[in-house]
Formats: C-alpha cells, structure tokens, sequence
C-alpha cells in the first residue's frame, strides 16, 4: 500500500513539476496585460450602457484574473446592470487557458471554448435585462456609491460627493471585495511596477501549482483505486449527474474549481458537456465579491442559481447536442 501510494505520489510531482514554467510564463503575461490595461476595462463596461452584456462578456474572456470581482463590485454600485454580471461570469476564463496552455492543449480546443462561453454569456446577458426591464425590476437607475463604500469602510467620502463619476472612476475590486482606488498603483516607478507583476505572476503560479498537485493526487489515486474507464464509464452512463456534479464544483469561489475541471476534462474522464457546465459557472472570486458587496442577500442568491441553472441547461443542451472541441 505504501509502494502504491509512493508511485502516486512521485507521479503527481513529475506531472506537476513540468508543468510550472508553462504556467508562470502565462500568468506574467496575463499580469503584465491586466496591469496595462488598468482601469480601462471598468471603464468600458460602466459606460457600455445597454450594450454592457456584450463589452462584459467580451473583456470577461481576456485572461485576467479580476474581471468578475470588478464585475461585483460595480453592480454592488449598480454602477452595471445584472446582465452584464451575468455575462462577465459566465464568459470568464479563470483558470481555464493557463491549464490548457500549460498541457499543451489543441489552440482550436482552447478557443472553441473560449468563444462557446462568451456567447452564452452575452446571449443570458440581454435576455436577464430584456426580462428585468419588462417586468421593472432594474431598480432606480442610480448608482449606490456611498452604500458601497460605508460596507467597504474604504473612505469614499473624502472625495467629492458631488461628482459621482469622479467616485466611481475610481472605484475597483480587490480578490478579497474590498474597494480600493485604482490610482493607487499609478504612483510606482517602472522598477516596482514590473516587480509587482513578478510577484503576482509567481504568487499565482504557486497557488495553482498547489491546486494542481492536490487535484492530480486525489485523481491519481482515484484512478489506481477505481480505473479511470470506470470512473468515465460512470459518468457517461449518467450526463446529467455529471453535468451537476461539475457545475456545483465550479460554484466553489476558488481557482481550484476551474483547475479540476479543466484537468478532468483534458483527462478525457469528464465529457464536453459537463465540463462547458462546469466552466460556464466558474467565474473566479465574482460571486464570492458580490456576497461581501452587495447588501440584498436575496439576490445574491437569485443570481447564483440562475447562474447554476443556466450551466447545468447548457451543459446538457451541448451533451444532447453532442457537442465537440476539437
């Protein structure tokens, strides 16, 4: 037992390991974007208007890890509407093409995905504000500014009330929710800024790493305790299972989430369509945000079971569908 659990183990370091400069090589890329793109994107989805589901569910596929979090806090400030939320999670990528990047995965098979959850995110997007519209449920279309900032304790009022957008053309979102102002990180030299994007880009390959050491561990012994075509055969014999089970693991705010899906995926044990499920509900930190920023609990909770929903319809429409990335 202890031979067969040491075999796992080295297994699971070697996968691993090869994995690492292929991930850090894609985080510091998706750093140095996200950093040079600072504030821009907010931006953009606070003035898209209307058409925000589209600009959300568009900026939501670039690999950047805090466009579901911002995406929280602003309709927390219903600064946007809930479509666009709806679309940025739903579209967002997480973890999803450091993954693929880093198992050398087909570019096809990558952006086919890529594209499917953006469509689906921009199509829910305007249909969720065509339905709030119709039955006058968009609320009193102003912005909650100083709500937002007496739960986020993040001393707004020190800037002039009186002009809305300069308040708001400030505002962002941390990984943990609180609201921090965005020129804050203006004031580095050129040194610190590229520092900080190491930093960040090996923090993230850390943890990730982590999370796929854990994930490859428990699978591999998975896979030797019960066969890999049993645990496959037991999820083709039951999709729909499947396809919930995956779409409540990618509801756990945590990159671990997209890892293991993506990882079982590419394993080939879990099919397209559980893991599009999957992945459509696995919006990063953006729920987890939305708790810690938007005071109405209830509808917290509507949005995240709509959200649910609408990955498990989909999942099963791509199955019923048969449904491929090649």
């Amino acid at each position: 037992m202890i031979e067969w659990l040491m075999d796992v183990l080295i297994d699971t370091v070697k996968d691993t390991l090869e994995l690492v400069p292929f991930l850090f090589v894609t985080y510091l890329a998706m750093e140095a974007l996200e950093h040079s793109t600072e504030g821009k994107s907010e931006q953009l989805i606070r003035k898209a208007g209307a058409w925000g589901p589209l600009v959300g569910g568009l900026l939501g596929a670039l690999p950047q890890c805090g466009f579901s979090t911002m995406a929280g806090t602003l309709y927390a400030g219903r600064l946007v509407t809930a479509g666009t939320l709806v679309a940025v999670i739903l579209s967002t990528s997480d973890e999803l093409i450091p993954i693929f990047i880093a198992r050398q995965a087909m570019p096809s098979q990558l952006l086919g995905i890529i594209v499917t959850k953006v469509i689906i995110g921009v199509a829910v997007g305007f249909a969720a504000d065509a339905v709030l519209r119709a039955l006058h449920r968009t609320g009193d279309g102003h912005p909650h500014i100083q709500e937002l900032c007496e739960r986020a304790h993040c001393h707004c009022g020190d800037v002039d009330e009186d002009d809305p957008l300069e308040v708001t053309g400030e505002l962002s979102a941390s990984s943990n929710g609180h609201v921090h102002h965005a020129h804050a990180h203006g004031h580095h030299g050129r040194g610190a800024r590229w520092l900080h994007i190491l930093r960040s880009a090996a923090i993230h390959t850390l943890e990730v790493t982590g999370f796929i050491f854990v994930i490859g561990f428990v699978f591999g012994f998975g896979i030797e305790f019960v066969g890999q075509d049993t645990i496959g055969g037991i999820f083709s014999a039951y999709p729909t299972m499947a396809t919930i089970i995956a779409a409540l693991i990618g509801l756990i705010p945590n990159c671990g989430a997209s890892v293991a899906i993506a990882e079982l995926y590419l394993d080939g044990t879990l099919a397209t369509g559980p893991m599009l499920a999957g992945l459509l509900v696995s919006g990063g930190m953006g729920l987890l945000v939305l708790y810690r920023t938007n005071a109405d609990v209830r509808q917290n909770v509507i949005i995240t079971v709509f959200i649910f929903v609408v990955g498990v319809l989909m999942g099963m429409l791509a199955t019923a569908m048969g449904l491929t990335f090649a």
